[in-house]
């Protein structure tokens, strides 16, 4: 399947420079990115990624929709972040669809173009699959919420890509800069298609 990296929100119409969910319905693309960290360094809101998030519903595209804390405090707050971007992203979607939606755990900490970044650990991965599920739960129901995919992107490379998949509490990952590599994703794709 092919994926786009953002999408348009809204109607087909006069929005010169934007790219509409139908357009890439119509050109065969299934999946698209919504709030990754580096659009929402840009300004996009919960609000702007909850109206993409319904336009790709409404069109039939699988949303890979973009999580996660700019840093980790000790008092724990980054929960509240991941619990309201949740929230607000989710806002006003029918429960049943909620499965249908991807939900990408992107620890901006962890991003390699983040300065100061350090590396997270399936771990923190886990940690906060276990959490994303919770939530998922209030929202909608526990069954919707088990079957919702999470996936991890964080910097995956294909040095930790396993550990990640085994520990991480994830059913996916979300390569960034590694994709970039043609050699190094392949070998994460090995490393996915070997731990089925």
């Amino acid at each position: 399947s092919i994926g786009a990296q953002n999408a348009f929100w809204g109607d087909i119409g006069a929005h010169t420079g934007e790219v509409s969910v139908e357009m890439l319905y119509d050109l065969g693309i299934r999946y698209v990115i919504l709030g990754h960290s580096e659009r929402r360094a840009m300004g996009e809101t919960d609000v702007l990624i909850n109206k993409k998030i319904k336009a790709a519903l409404s069109a039939g595209l699988t949303p890979i929709v973009c999580i996660g804390e700019v840093a980790r405090d000790d008092g724990h707050e980054y929960f509240n972040v991941v619990k309201t971007q949740i929230k607000e992203c989710l806002k006003g979607i029918s429960k049943n669809l909620v499965s249908n939606i991807i939900v990408a755990y992107e620890p901006v900490w962890a991003i390699s173009s983040t300065p100061n970044r350090r590396d997270a650990a399936p771990a923190d991965c886990l940690e906060m699959s276990i959490f994303i599920k919770k939530v998922l739960s209030d929202l909608s129901s526990p069954q919707i919420a088990g079957e919702t995919r999470i996936i991890y992107g964080g910097s995956v490379t294909e040095r930790d890509a396993g550990e990640f998949l085994q520990c991480g509490g994830i059913d996916g990952l979300l390569a960034g800069k590694t994709s970039l590599d043609t050699k190094k994703f392949v070998e994460i794709a090995k490393i996915a298609e070997n731990l089925k």
